[in-house]
């Protein structure tokens, strides 16, 4: 069965997140994702609050820009995240929206080459490997985390364009696929995806790590699929199930459901998931 999860997205004020965390958890839901969008919310601040606020909701971030932070900064905030809650974080990171990389003076004449270099020095810096590089974008020299994981989190690459999707299976334990595709595309990215893994001489089961519990069971053996969904936030929960179930026989093995409206009452719709939905999710 997928995992289901809701999304906080960055229209919502900050000042509701703590609310819809604690319902969130009460309710028995499993997940919440985050949004870092500029010029919005922090991804890091958000994830950080929703596990100070609860005890068993796993947190996914989805995603962080990775022109937006220099990757040894990234590496220390995601290891003290996963060492303050380890097990309940997943983190994702992508090329961002090249407009808003604009805006800030960040955007990469090569976003695709500074999304490999910045991937492979991240996975290994929280791998607790001593890094060494000098490549178009990232440069590091004997780079070490002090603190690294006990908990290795998934590191995920967000993307559906092809070259995307093939990195990640080359160089991340997941895909975040945006919303906005239909069950057909996924299936798609997900057949890419393993594609690239396969090139890349990665073992087909998934991550190297299967300790980890954030984004999946520890004995999963399998690689971290996302989609981004949303729906409208009244329902029917027949319907919203439907549509879970479609991207579930696609190939996600993880499916965060955005409340359609921008104004949507969160407490209330994690129930609404937890109670309503989920009993209609199909076994796989």
């Amino acid at each position: 069965m997928p995992t289901l999860a809701a999304i906080f997205p960055p229209t919502q004020a900050p000042e509701r997140l703590n609310a819809v965390a604690l319902a969130a958890e009460a309710a028995g839901l499993a997940q919440l994702w985050v949004w870092e969008d500029c010029f919005s919310e922090s991804g890091i601040a958000t994830a950080t609050a929703i596990l100070a606020a609860t005890s068993r909701v796993t947190v996914g971030i989805g995603l962080l820009p990775v022109p937006l932070r220099n990757v040894a900064l990234t590496a220390m905030e995601i290891a003290t995240m996963a060492r303050l809650f380890p097990g309940r974080l997943t983190a994702g990171v992508g090329h961002g929206v090249l407009d808003w990389m604009s805006q800030v003076g960040a955007r990469a004449e090569s976003p695709m080459t500074l999304l490999r270099e910045y991937t492979t020095a991240l996975y290994a810096l929280l791998h607790g490997d001593t890094v060494t590089t000098h490549g178009r974008y990232v440069h590091l020299d004997e780079v070490a985390l002090d603190w690294p994981p006990a908990v290795v989190p998934p590191l995920l690459v967000g993307g559906i364009r092809p070259r995307t999707v093939s990195l990640a299976g080359e160089l991340a334990d997941g895909l975040i696929i945006p919303g906005g595709v239909s069950p057909e595309d996924v299936r798609t990215s997900v057949r890419q995806f393993h594609a690239g893994r396969t090139a890349a001489g990665r073992a087909a089961a998934g991550p190297a790590d299967t300790s980890r519990t954030a984004a999946g069971p520890a004995d999963a053996g399998l690689a971290d699929i996302v989609v981004f969904v949303s729906v409208p936030a009244d329902g029917p929960a027949a319907a919203t199930a439907t549509t879970i179930n479609a991207y579930a026989r696609a190939g996600a093995t993880h499916i965060a459901v955005n409340a359609a409206e921008s104004g949507a009452d969160l407490e209330r719709f994690v129930g609404f998931l937890a109670h309503q939905v989920a009993p209609l999710i199909d076994e796989p």
